[in-house]
């Protein structure tokens, strides 16, 4: 058996690894490369296997940077079956659609500057069709149930917390007459987050792949982070200001009506006017996305089916309104009393947040309230991180408004809680591989691991494949770009010239030694810039 790691392999997005057995070739989860305008090319690159010979597909859950290419797969002739909870496949029912509308418009407005340019025109990554298309391959399973996608792979699929149908995957592979079997984390849950259950436990596994996106920090305690939303609520309605929350439209947008409905209720002695104020969830899949919930209150957790049955709804209040179209969320920007406002995308990448954001970025009355991962090279990456000046749409805007960060919010789980989880295996795995996080993350977790529970760890880079029988990492020969590609490359570094530098600039005066991502990505980029002095000097 060998795996292969196509995405998230130090790096945050694209999850995908192939897994080869002595009969089988399937895939684990195909999603979308997010961030900045290399992580994006990263989509158009052809797959590095060959379509043909993968006989299915395990989907550990809807969110877009591990599903988002599954309509592409199925555009270059994938048609075998796609393997997911039953909540998963609702979920993409519309997200796969979205993500294939939002490529359709982001490339219209990509080619227009493109032949403002003089240059090549491009096709959309997929369209809305591509991804409607790609339902048809889609098998909804239970959680617990036990699949068998072909004579010599077995599949478990467990509640991950992450988000509504998020699973951990547990898999036995018969080869030569013994079991092997590989746990993959998927995106791992924060424990004791509002309507999901709490990670499922796993009894044992001889592999683990695990990710680690927040592996190298705490979160701020659970409890406190309703407090520390109205309390933001609370100041910045005062000053009259709005409150504007970037979210992901799966997940974080439904728990945050949670916090704000049950708060509401706590609050509202003390405040009358917050139960007041117009709370608007402003994007479409959103909206349609929460109706999925009401499908699923089977994957509810305890308190939340307490609602339900005592008639309260927990996703709905009186003040709160779903906007539709187009006209309506601009409408928005027209209000004069406060407001909430729940936005995607999450990291700020496309959608209408970016409207709202170029109308409330300006006001020192208005705070942006982050409350999910920015990857790195995103815009909402660079607000949090404390650039003064953005640009959206063309335009540049001042950035006055106050900006907060609320970690605890996050849907994966914070170091102690990937620890304690791989600490309540009874048969610890042989082998763990530390994927889906940043550099740092994944250093720090993986010393954690070793220190702590003493197994081993892998860091995999992207193609690296672990092949289970030699017990070695074949390390990928990356395919050197021709002269020709070379050329395109520093011409259009060349145009990009005085933005980045500026940009640089920006990040060096305003973060000197306060965040300490902005200093390593800077360190990596002196270090990079030196080589490259000492190479061609």
């Amino acid at each position: 058996m060998k795996i292969t790691f196509l995405g998230a392999a130090k790096e945050v997005t694209g999850s995908c690894y192939l897994v080869e057995t002595e009969k089988s070739k399937f895939l684990i989860d195909c999603g979308m490369f997010q961030g900045s305008e290399i992580e994006d090319e990263y989509n158009y690159q052809e797959f590095a296997f060959d379509i043909e010979d993968i006989d299915f597909m395990l989907l550990t859950h809807a969110h877009i940077d591990h599903s988002g290419r599954i309509p592409l797969l199925y555009k270059r002739g994938y048609r075998k079956k796609i393997y997911a909870t039953k909540g998963t496949v609702d979920l993409c029912e519309y997200m796969l659609q979205d993500s294939g509308h939002i490529q359709q418009i982001e490339n219209e407005w990509k080619n227009r500057k493109r032949k403002r340019a003089g240059k090549t025109l491009r096709m959309p990554l997929y369209t809305a069709d591509d991804g409607k298309a790609a339902m048809q391959l889609f098998y909804g399973v239970n959680y617990d149930e036990i699949i068998e996608p072909s004579d010599d792979v077995k599949v478990k699929f467990n509640d991950a917390g992450h988000m509504l149908g998020s699973s951990i995957l547990e898999i036995w592979v018969k080869e030569g007459g013994k079991e092997t079997k590989v746990v993959f984390s998927g995106d791992l849950g924060n424990k004791n987050i509002p309507i999901l259950r709490d990670p499922a436990i796993i009894d044992e596994a001889d592999y683990l792949v695990c990710e680690s996106t927040y592996g190298d920090r705490l979160h701020e305690d659970v409890g406190d982070k309703a407090k520390k939303l109205m309390e933001i609520i609370k100041k910045t309605i005062s000053r009259g200001g709005n409150v504007i929350i970037p979210s992901f439209a799966v997940g974080r947008t439904q728990e945050l009506l949670y916090e704000i409905h049950k708060d509401e209720e706590l609050y509202k002695n003390e405040i009358e006017y917050i139960s007041k104020v117009p709370v608007y969830v402003d994007s479409p899949l959103a909206t349609s996305v929460t109706d999925v919930f009401r499908k699923h209150l089977d994957y509810f957790d305890d308190e939340a089916r307490r609602y339900v049955e005592n008639g309260d709804y927990p996703l709905d209040f009186p003040n709160l309104h779903f906007t539709h179209s187009a006209e309506e969320s601009k409408a928005l920007n027209d209000l004069k009393e406060p407001v909430i406002i729940i936005s995607a995308s999450g990291m700020c990448e496309a959608g209408r947040i970016k409207h709202h954001l170029k109308h409330n970025l300006w006001r020192s009355d208005s705070t942006i309230v982050f409350v999910g991962y920015q990857a790195k090279g995103t815009l909402g990456r660079r607000i949090l991180e404390g650039e003064k000046t953005v640009n959206i749409f063309g335009e540049e805007i001042t950035v006055n408004a106050e900006i907060q960060n609320i970690e605890s919010f996050s849907g994966h789980a914070d170091q102690k809680g990937i620890m304690d989880w791989i600490s309540s295996f009874k048969k610890k795995p042989k082998k763990i591989f530390i994927v889906h996080g940043e550099d740092s993350a994944q250093k720090v977790l993986s010393e954690k691991i070793k220190d702590v529970l003493n197994i081993e760890t892998i860091i995999p880079s992207k193609y690296d494949t672990y092949d289970f029988e030699s017990d070695e990492v074949n390390v990928a020969e990356i395919a050197l770009p021709s002269d020709e590609e070379i050329l395109k490359q520093i011409e259009e570094l060349r145009a990009e010239n005085d933005k980045i530098l500026s940009r640089l600039k920006d990040i060096i005066s305003q973060n000197r030694g306060k965040v300490k991502e902005v200093g390593s990505d800077l360190a990596a980029m002196s270090d990079v810039l030196s080589r490259l002095k000492r190479r061609f000097s």
